[in-house]
């Protein structure tokens, strides 16, 4: 079965092998679509490709300044870990997409082309650092994912150090 558009194609035993839907993005929304498509679809109409930039699964970015308090970032994670090891959903983190052909209906991740039948893209936006003198200095820092959270705690863990007292 050959199309521009393909439907459910079929496998050498006359099975329907299921769609693939593409979803960059890691955060909260994509989250919540994997949930939603795996709990309206139980006949696996549909499998999932979650491509994240991040290291992370998603997680709760609103709470991101909990996690300061934290000692894990598995405690702000998105749901159950089960949804990312459920049949039909692969999570795919440190993966971004380089490029993306709307004709031949693929991503191109670490120089690998993947099908999809279907693409949301819910990439959430970059914190933006206005032109101001120096924002681009040490201790001057963006603050929007756990990553970001991490360089500022080892920021601040390795002045007090430095300094013999704790930063205000």
């Amino acid at each position: 079965m050959s199309s521009t558009h393909p439907e459910l194609a079929s496998s050498t035993d006359g099975a329907h092998s299921p769609k693939r839907l593409g979803v960059i993005g890691g955060g909260m929304v994509a989250h919540r679509l994997v949930e939603a498509l795996r709990d309206r679809d139980p006949d696996g109409t549909w499998a999932v490709d979650l491509y994240c930039e991040e290291i992370h699964p998603p997680y709760d970015r609103v709470a991101l300044t909990s996690y300061f308090g934290m000692t894990s970032a598995e405690e702000l994670y998105l749901g159950s870990a089960d949804l990312w090891e459920s049949a039909g959903v692969s999570l795919r983190t440190r993966s971004p997409i380089t490029a993306i052909n709307h004709e031949a209906r693929t991503v191109e991740c670490a120089g690998e082309h993947i099908d999809y039948d279907a693409l949301v893209i819910a990439t959430g936006s970059r914190a933006f650092v206005p032109p101001v003198a120096g924002s681009d200095l040490p201790g001057s820092f963006v603050y929007r994912t756990i990553d970001d959270v991490v360089d500022i705690r080892e920021w601040v863990q390795i002045r007090a150090e430095e300094l013999g007292r704790p930063l205000r």
